[in-house]
């Protein structure tokens, strides 16, 4: 699947939904729960159960991994951690703003 921004894609094992706010520069595989993501409109495979470190996402913010270009925004939360190609993705920090002394 090619990631564009504003691709949506969704959990296969719980109600994690995300909008690709930057795609990388070189493709990446996004996972939650230690499967694949999908489309929204796409089935979800039967009978999985999720794997790997838990953390969950919250909804509205925006996530990360490294200088990798990518970001994403969480539209619905879930219960399972993301993942690109295996790395954890972290909560994006806001930037602080320049002091108006």
């Amino acid at each position: 699947m090619e990631l564009r921004p504003g691709t949506r894609l969704r959990s296969q094992v719980d109600a994690t939904e995300i909008i690709l706010v930057r795609p990388p520069a070189t493709g990446v595989e996004l996972a939650c729960g230690g499967h694949p993501m999908i489309d929204p409109a796409a089935r979800p495979e039967q009978a999985l159960t999720a794997t790997g470190a838990g953390g969950g996402t919250q909804l509205g913010k925006r996530y990360t991994v490294g200088d990798g270009g990518l970001e994403l925004l969480v539209t619905k939360p879930g219960e399972h951690a993301i993942t690109a190609d295996g790395a954890p993705v972290v909560l994006k920090e806001a930037k602080p703003l320049p002091a108006s002394d």
